[in-house]
């Protein structure tokens, strides 16, 4: 593998990250871009030297803890009826799209975890 196609497994989620719509898919893509990069440098100075490997863990351990970051924010990964940070989901007539509130911090959020006003803050 060449440095160009690592650079190319580095680059690919984070540039995906800015189409990401939740944040459970942008801190995936961060989490893999960081955890490539990391991966990468610890592979190539530890074992054997092989940084492809590396980078290949380490992608897939940074997306799956971005991911779980990701839903723990404010906003999460959307709505989720288990949840008990979140109210029942409410229909808004003007705009057509139902939403919800974080009672955590008051803010309400679009079913898909856009959001879509912020509490006052004390």
């Amino acid at each position: 593998m060449t440095k160009g196609l690592i650079a190319i497994m580095i680059a690919a989620p984070l540039a995906l990250t800015a189409c990401a719509t939740n944040q459970g898919v942008r801190g995936a893509g961060v989490g893999a871009g960081v955890g490539a990069v990391a991966g990468a440098i610890i592979g190539n100075n530890v074992g054997s030297g092989n940084a492809e490997t590396g980078a290949l863990i380490g992608a897939g351990v940074g997306a799956a803890a971005g991911a779980v970051y990701g839903c723990t924010r404010p906003g999460g990964c959307g709505y989720n009826a288990n949840n008990p940070n979140h109210s029942e989901l409410i229909y808004d007539q003007y705009s057509g799209r139902s939403y919800y509130t974080d009672y955590r911090t008051g803010d309400t959020f679009w079913q898909n975890g856009e959001p879509r006003t912020r509490a006052p803050r004390r």
